[in-house]
C-alpha cells in the first residue's frame, strides 16, 4: 500500500487537530507536518527538500500568508507535489485564482470526511477534484483587475497609505493612485476601501 505524505497547513488550531486525526486514521496517509499558516508550511517544504511531500491540503485565509499565496509560491517552485484547498469560502473569484496556481483540489470544509479522503486519494492519482457547486460560477464571473491593481488594493485593504504602497511595490505615489483609482472604476466602488472590500468578497483580492 503506497502511503501519501500530506502537509497541513491551517490557522485553526482545532480544526488543525482534527484533521490530523481524521487523517492519521487512514492506513495510507501519513500528516508529516502541521502548520498555522502558508509562511510555515512554505519553510517547512524548503528547509526539508528530502522530505517527500505528496499533498499539501491548505485553508485560504490564514495570517502571515494565505493558502492561495502558498498555492502561488509552490507553483513557482515547481513543487513536485499537489495542492488541495480546504475552505469554508464558496468564492468563485478565490478558485479561478487556485486554478491559476496549480491547485487540482477544492472543497469546501462543510465536506463530509469521506469525501475529502476520497478526494485525497483522486488527486494523489493525478485526477482533478473541485466541489460540484463551484464550478458554474467560477468559469462565468470574471475578474477585472490587473495583477498590479490588485496587489495596490490589496495594501490599501490592509490600511498602507498612497506612499507606503508605493514604496512597497517599488512605484511612484502617481502610479499607485492610478492603479488604485482603475480598480475602483472597474468595480464601480466610490474609493480604495470600498473597492478592497467588494473585489475581497469576490475572492479577487
Amino acid at each position: 500500500m503506497k502511503v501519501i505524505n500530506i502537509l497541513l497547513a491551517e490557522d485553526q488550531t482545532m480544526l488543525l487537530n482534527a484533521l490530523a486525526t481524521i487523517l492519521d486514521l487512514e492506513d495510507n496517509i501519513n500528516v508529516v507536518a502541521s502548520c498555522a499558516n502558508g509562511k510555515q508550511a512554505l519553510s517547512f517544504i524548503q528547509e526539508n527538500p528530502a522530505l517527500k511531500i505528496d499533498i499539501v491540503l491548505t485553508d485560504i485565509e490564514m495570517p502571515d500568508m494565505t493558502g492561495l499565496d502558498l498555492a502561488h509560491h509552490l507553483h513557482q517552485d515547481n513543487f513536485a507535489g499537489k495542492i488541495i484547498i480546504l475552505t469554508t469560502f464558496a468564492r468563485s473569484g478565490y478558485l479561478r485564482r487556485a486554478m491559476d496556481s496549480g491547485v487540482t483540489g477544492y472543497l469546501l470544509k462543510d465536506s463530509p470526511s469521506q469525501e475529502l479522503i476520497n478526494a485525497i486519494a483522486k488527486v494523489h492519482q493525478g485526477e482533478r477534484v473541485i466541489a460540484p457547486e463551484l464550478m458554474v460560477n467560477a468559469w462565468m464571473e470574471q475578474d477585472p483587475l490587473s495583477e498590479k491593481e490588485r496587489q495596490a488594493l490589496r495594501l490599501a485593504k490592509d490600511g498602507l497609505s498612497t506612499d507606503d504602497i508605493a514604496q512597497k511595490l517599488f512605484l511612484s505615489s502617481g502610479t499607485v493612485r492610478n492603479y488604485l483609482s482603475s480598480a475602483a472604476n472597474k468595480l464601480n466602488a466610490k474609493n480604495r476601501v470600498e473597492a478592497a472590500r467588494i473585489a475581497h468578497q469576490n475572492g479577487w483580492l
